[in-house]
């Protein structure tokens, strides 16, 4: 049987990948006055003389939104709202599986921002968090940018920034094998949109001296032509590309030590790698075919390479971000996930290696790792706390141990 006919027959077999459980036994008269009538009515008192014990007494306190409005998903396109749902569902099994979080897809059908806006901040009472997902660029900006502004819990566009965390946090366990510094190496990441302007902002933010993003036309750079400029690639263009070089690929990537694709299968070519510097690290990210495969990488004399792809050393993966990093946000009852709390995720998954086991074939941990959401977790709510936007104070190293628990007994 070949992988479409399986993941149809798959899908339909269970009529999708998720469903409701109840946490309690209704097994008579008394259990049921407990959870319905009369004795739901005392959390609903409590909640309306303090909105937040609604976190405590209801699901909302481990429950996530995965919404979309199916612009932009996966490689597809603009395929719809109610085409999204199998990835948006998928998601959510990931949000279970890797980070025992409850999450539920959301596939709003309107195209309009403002109304979509509208919808999202109007659920905020059932939610922890926000993960918004698979909506298109430049639009993806706006809509993240005022939920976070209008909503009191976490809004987090994963398609930038947990590509971003991923993305970075195998560039520093690249750079730890090879005995190199973030602030010294010339980094290329090649593509501008949604995920490659996170990872930009991201690496800088980390302590990058040395950035250069490529667009469709080539390099990027202050003073180039703004017709389609979105306003968050003319932010970066103060602080990227600073001898402002111009030119492809080929001529943008000779002497980088690190190059990053966020683009279009095939971009990377032998060539291309080849007369990148000593040590070369190679991470290409567009899926589910990469810029250059891991083997065609190695072949052409790059150290690290990896893929967002599970069949190839170094797989880089969004799943080893948002289920930890969700994790410690909704244990501290986060209000926002700040820069902080983003960079903490990324030190936390670069780290799990220690020094002595660090292979050019292992620099990324493994998506399986079951270390991997309880570290995020510990390291997100540790930042959560420490920058002030946790709503209470818990150990971190609870919150990593707790966490270990609830995924071990998956």
């Amino acid at each position: 049987m070949n992988l479409r006919k399986e993941a149809l027959q798959y899908h339909k077999e269970h009529n999708g990948k998720m469903g409701v459980v109840s946490k309690v036994a209704l097994r008579d008269g008394y259990d049921l006055s407990l959870a319905y009538t009369p004795g739901v009515a005392e959390p609903c008192k409590d909640i309306h003389e303090n909105k937040d014990l609604s976190f405590e007494y209801t699901c909302r306190g481990n429950m996530v939104a995965v919404v979309t409005d199916g612009t932009r998903v996966l490689g597809l396109g603009d395929i719809g709202p109610e085409a999204a749902m199998p990835v948006m569902e998928g998601k959510a099994v990931l949000y279970k599986k890797f980070g025992d979080v409850d999450a539920v897809p959301i596939c709003l059908d309107t195209k309009n921002a403002d109304e979509f806006i509208k919808a999202v901040r109007l659920l905020q009472p059932n939610f922890a968090g926000i993960n918004l997902e698979d909506i298109a660029s430049p639009k993806c900006y706006d809509i993240e940018d005022a939920l976070k502004a209008q909503m009191d819990i976490p809004v987090f566009h994963d398609d930038q920034h947990g590509t971003a965390i991923a993305a970075v946090s195998a560039v520093i366990g690249g750079l730890r094998f090879v005995k190199k510094q973030l602030s010294n190496v010339e980094i290329v990441v090649n593509g501008a949109g949604a995920a490659g302007t996170a990872i930009v902002q991201l690496l800088l933010h980390a302590g990058a001296k040395h950035v250069t993003m490529l667009n469709s036309k080539g390099a990027m750079y202050q003073g180039m032509d703004m017709g389609r400029i979105n306003r968050v690639q003319a932010a970066l263009l103060s602080k990227t590309n600073l001898k402002k070089q111009q030119g492809d690929l080929v001529t943008i990537g000779k002497n980088a030590d690190v190059l990053i694709g966020v683009s279009q299968p095939g971009a990377f070519t032998a060539e291309i790698v080849r007369n990148m510097n000593k040590d070369a690290i190679v991470f290409s990210l567009c899926n589910p075919e990469p810029e250059i495969s891991y083997d065609e990488a190695k072949a052409a004399g790059v150290t690290v390479t990896g893929t967002g792809r599970s069949d190839a050393p170094n797989q880089v993966n969004n799943v080893s971000v948002f289920p930890g990093l969700f994790r410690g946000a909704i244990d501290v009852r986060a209000r926002q996930i700040n820069e902080d709390m983003k960079l903490a995720a990324v030190y936390a998954i670069a780290e799990l290696i220690p020094e002595r086991e660090l292979r050019e074939d292992y620099v990324v941990p493994d998506v399986f790792d079951n270390r991997v959401a309880p570290a995020v977790a510990a390291a997100v709510a540790r930042e959560a706390i420490k920058t002030g936007v946790a709503r209470i104070t818990v150990d971190p190293e609870e919150i990593r141990i707790r966490a270990m628990k609830r995924i071990n007994l998956e």
